[in-house]
């Protein structure tokens, strides 16, 4: 007899070691560490910035937040990417096994299908951003011209291609990996792991009403997908091109990164785009075989009695 394959939202489930009270567990400790994690990069930073006699401007540039300003950029985004070795570190203490479960059904990141949808995704955001650049503004203002003289664009280019990639994929852990698995081994019908997750992740983004309607169709997107495809690689790519843009275009001053709103026509954008990425990306998937489940495990009785649980080889 064969057990059934599980989805990506129920894969912690085929781990042996499964039990309803891990992923309780596992949050306590991930944000534990999380806090831990961030205390210790504050206390850097003001360490150094007050024995150097720069501590009270840091400190309010830190309270500003203003992401046109370079060290609060790097800031914000070290403050995200921490979360990615929080909740690493409290899988490996709590499961489930293998680590790369969290990352797809085939117990690992896969490389090869992460690069493809990014391939796709550089593809379907370069012309949805391009069209909501040649949108009219609700405020009537005409598109500015780029400035790529000013001081901080090199720093604030550097430092997108090498923080947003980790600080989109951290979320992704931790919204579409973690959560997801955790609500799928409660809850076995997929649309409350893809659901339930949204409004944390909506929480976390400092938005308006039209922005937190953006932010939570990108969520749910993102859930679907990876629930469609198997692993979190499709949403990874869709994030990091998604914000590494809008990063790239606010460095020379073509987007607002400070903005808190989002234009009824911009938001109108947002749904075709996903749509279409999602349809390349499910036709991609279709012609690779791109596995959606963890594989069966079959029940094989041995000589002396005791049934083994044998996995079969997956497909990836």
């Amino acid at each position: 007899m064969s057990a059934p394959a599980l989805p990506y939202h129920r894969a912690a489930r085929s781990w042996q070691g499964y039990r309803w009270w891990k992923p309780l567990l596992t949050a306590l400790l991930a944000t534990t560490f999380f806090l831990v994690f961030t205390l210790l990069l504050v206390g850097v930073l003001l360490a150094v910035a007050f024995t150097a006699g720069d501590g009270l401007p840091m400190l309010e540039r830190m309270a500003n937040l203003d992401l046109s300003d370079p060290f609060t950029f790097g800031f914000a985004m070290i403050s995200v990417i921490l979360m990615l070795p929080a909740i690493i570190l409290a899988t490996l203490i709590m499961g489930p096994r293998p680590l790369g479960m969290l990352s797809s059904v085939a117990g690992r990141l896969r490389w090869r299908w992460l690069m493809q949808c990014t391939g796709l995704a550089v593809v379907v955001f370069a012309v949805s951003f391009g069209v909501s650049l040649l949108l009219p503004a609700g405020s009537g203002e005409e598109l500015p011209a780029p400035d790529f003289t000013a001081a901080t664009v090199l720093p604030l280019v550097i430092m997108t291609l090498l923080l947003v990639p980790v600080q989109a994929t951290a979320e992704e852990y931790v919204f579409r990996g973690y959560l997801m698995q955790a609500i799928g081994g409660w809850l076995k019908h997929p649309a409350f792991a893809i659901l339930l997750p949204v409004p944390l992740f909506v929480l976390g983004h400092v938005y308006e009403p039209l922005g937190q309607i953006d932010v939570a169709i990108f969520a749910i997107f993102a859930g679907w997908i990876t629930w469609r495809t198997g692993g979190l690689e499709a949403a990874i790519a869709a994030h990091v091109v998604n914000n590494a843009t809008i990063f790239l275009l606010g460095s020379v001053g073509l987007v607002d990164v400070n903005a808190t709103n989002v234009e009824p026509l911009a938001l109108l954008v947002t749904i075709p785009t996903l749509g279409v990425f999602a349809w390349l990306v499910l036709r991609l998937a279709d012609r690779h075989n791109i596995t959606r489940t963890v594989p069966a495990r079959t029940v094989v009785h041995n000589a002396a009695g005791p049934v083994q649980m044998v996995p079969t080889t997956p497909n990836v």
